[in-house]
């Protein structure tokens, strides 16, 4: 062979085996995301994700990518969101809400599921047990059903004259039947007039504040609940159009269309914790193994410019206790 040949053939070589290289080289891992809120709607929960995933040394775009499947109102289409999911072979999925979670779980037995909810994970049939969850499930719960009596309590202290509460929930939330309990039990100790108001639909919700017009309402506690969540910026214009001091569960929307406050469990902390635990599966780790955690980050938010609005003066006290102060 000619010496001009035979570089110009091992020049080609040289050339080609780089891209070859790069061809064989394992693909970036995909965490595919599951739940109501898109990335432009709450910033906060997804910066608590990319927290937890660079505490597991993960970086999202460079090596591991997100797979965003938020469904916004369209709350009846987990189950399609779930399978669009699995279908694209995402290495963990991470979801939220109850329903995201069910959903995640009935469209795969194989893909490891990490969730951050809001309900009892046992109760739900989504694991076993809190320390060995068994199968392919596992996550954060902030156990939301456990504060309820709580934001009444902090309401009742934000708007003392009001004797009569409404409480909004969702019928549909596995949660409700305890909810509901919990906050009759509640009120009952405190001496006020609680009236439970369902809403599964939009109908229903401005339904429930016609309703709370008629009974004369003072305040309004509302339930930690997915559908709810998707609309708590609504809940709380409405809210204030109708002059209804509102405590919410969610930190984001509520706080900034203009709720009076919000009392819950910090779902970017939840956010965080559930970002650790998709890095250390895609590292190797078995959902079964990693015991199902629980948040315990409560904050509670103020918004004193709502209560202007309002007419309201808030007791200086409780406006020290509270996490966030929006002025």
């Amino acid at each position: 062979m000619q010496r001009r040949k035979f570089i110009t053939l091992l020049g080609g070589v040289a050339t080609a085996w780089p891209l070859a290289a790069r061809t064989q080289q394992p693909a970036m891992p995909v965490i595919g995301y599951l739940g109501i809120a898109s990335r432009e709607e709450a910033p906060a929960r997804f910066a608590g994700l990319r927290r937890g995933l660079k505490e597991a040394d993960f970086v999202e775009g460079q090596n591991v990518a997100i797979e965003y499947r938020p469904t916004g109102d369209q709350y009846d289409r987990f189950s399609e969101f779930a399978a669009d999911l699995v279908h694209h072979r995402v290495d963990v999925i991470f979801a939220s809400d109850n329903v995201g979670a069910l959903a995640a779980k009935a469209a795969t037995a194989t893909i490891p599921v990490v969730f951050a909810i809001g309900g009892d994970p046992v109760a739900l049939g989504l694991v076993a047990s809190f320390n060995r969850p068994g199968g392919n499930v596992t996550g954060v719960s902030f156990l939301s059903t456990t504060i309820m009596a709580k934001r009444l309590e902090l309401l009742h202290e934000a708007v003392p004259g009001a004797a009569v509460i409404g409480a909004l929930i969702n019928p549909t939330n596995t949660n409700a039947a305890t909810d509901a309990g919990e906050l009759q039990r509640a009120a009952r100790n405190l001496g006020l007039q609680l009236h439970i108001l369902h809403a599964s639909s939009d109908s229903e919700v401005d339904d429930a504040f016609a309703r709370l017009v008629q009974l004369s309402a003072g305040a309004l506690v509302i339930e930690g609940d997915a559908f709810l969540a998707a609309r708590s910026g609504q809940l709380a214009l409405l809210a204030e159009r109708h002059r209804i001091p509102a405590i919410f569960p969610d930190l984001e929307k509520a706080s900034a269309a203009g709720g009076l406050m919000t009392y819950g469990a910090s779902i970017p902390d939840a956010y965080r914790i559930a970002g650790v635990y998709a890095g250390r599966i895609l590292k190797g780790e078995k959902p079964a193994d990693l015991p199902v955690q629980q948040s315990t980050k409560i904050e509670l938010v103020i918004n004193l410019k709502t209560a202007k609005a309002l007419g309201l003066t808030l007791p200086p006290t409780l406006v020290a206790v509270a996490d966030v102060v929006i002025e």
